[in-house]
């Protein structure tokens, strides 16, 4: 029989995981890096197996490791809760908690993290907005935000949760008709889908030395999950992120040593509501709940 496994131990896998490196997660959890060592090398023998191994990059995370990190994470938030409950924290914590997100955020990223949370607190209804447009804190147009660029507004508490990769892929279908291209220049031969009226996603992008304009584009519209759908239907070359398309196993990436970039992903609060018990703990909730969707995880 398996000995039982120090919580702590998973706690530091955890930093481990964000942090990529001992040094690293020895700063995030304030212990001395070889107490972390320890602890990573006494959960490897309870497993029985390796967790992570040495690049010049730091630590690489096993098959293991990442099979296990999702349930760590619900260990993390479940013990998060177990204190707020025991300090009284949440003691008739209800009413209402109102989001906004991107479309794509709402749609994608959202869902799973907030059954999570009812899950836990079933008296706290939650609202979503769904708008591309930041809505301002500032006006309580909503209590959290969750953003692909980091808010800048006086008063906003802003947690960044990690980079989000993005990249150009086509589905299977489109690449079967139409093939891909070789190069960047080449993608103005194929049908590329893109954005219709908000020029501002285009100003200052250019490809090949050539400006982006909607005139490239032979699919447009500016709702980003009418874009993936687009781009799931064999309309096109579009974008997409990284994380998204790793679900789906016809999505293909479009010369991904090119064409490949981050976003941001932030959750913003206004500093006066950080207080609230029912807003505090879904913001809470969501920073760790989020983690998996960004390269934090690598």
């Amino acid at each position: 029989m398996t000995a039982p496994i120090d919580w702590s131990h998973w706690e530091t896998f955890l930093a481990v995981m964000r942090t990529g490196t001992l040094s690293g997660a020895a700063r995030q959890l304030q212990l001395a890096q070889p107490t972390v060592g320890r602890q990573i090398a006494a959960l490897e023998q309870s497993l029985g197996q390796v967790l992570f191994t040495r690049s010049r990059l730091g630590l690489e995370p096993t098959s293991l490791a990442l099979a296990l990190l999702p349930h760590g994470q619900s260990m993390q938030v479940a013990a998060e809760a177990l204190q707020r409950v025991s300090s009284g924290d949440i003691a008739g914590a209800s009413g209402t908690v109102r989001i906004t997100a991107s479309e794509v955020g709402g749609v994608v990223l959202l869902p799973r993290a907030l059954a999570s949370f009812r899950h836990l607190y079933p008296d706290i209804a939650i609202e979503v907005s769904l708008s591309n447009d930041n809505e301002d804190l500032l006006r309580r147009d909503a209590d959290i935000a969750l953003r692909m660029v980091r808010p800048v507004q006086d008063a906003i508490v802003a947690k960044f949760i990690g980079p989000v990769a993005v990249g150009l892929y086509a589905h299977r279908s489109y690449a079967d008709r139409c093939g891909l291209p070789n190069s960047v220049a080449a993608l103005f031969d194929h049908a590329l889908i893109g954005p219709d009226r908000d020029r501002t996603r285009l100003a200052g992008i250019s490809l090949a030395g050539r400006p982006l304009s909607r005139d490239v584009f032979s699919f447009r519209v500016d709702d980003d999950v009418a874009q993936l759908a687009a781009l799931r239907a064999g309309l096109g070359i579009g974008v997409c992120q990284q994380r998204i398309a790793q679900r789906d196993p016809d999505l293909l990436p479009v010369l991904p040593d090119d064409l490949r970039f981050d976003l941001e992903l932030w959750l913003a609060i206004h500093e006066d509501q950080r207080n609230v018990p029912r807003v505090r703990l879904l913001f809470d909730h969501l920073q760790q709940a989020l983690l998996p969707w960004t390269g934090t995880q690598g």
